[in-house]
């Protein structure tokens, strides 16, 4: 763990591993395993694209994961 990237891709896996953990505890669950696979390939290739002087790509992907999130796996925000 070297680089911000390491650390901010590091951080977005952890979420998703929680994320499914918590899910597959359910009695019904609400997703499949393979809906984790897009975000963390997606962490993984932002990771090598940010450690290779390509952070503009390697942010939108980031971003892209966040979003992924969102959308498909409908995570809910806490609010404040």
């Amino acid at each position: 763990m070297e680089t911000t990237w390491d650390w901010l891709t590091v951080f977005a896996f952890a979420g998703l591993a929680t994320l499914l953990l918590q899910r597959s505890s359910e009695e019904t669950p609400r997703d499949e395993l393979w809906h984790y696979a897009p975000p963390a390939l997606g962490c993984a290739a932002s990771n090598w694209l940010g450690n290779h002087d390509q952070p503009i790509i390697a942010g939108l992907l980031l971003l892209g994961v966040v979003i992924y999130a969102l959308v498909v796996l409908k995570v809910r925000l806490p609010k404040f």
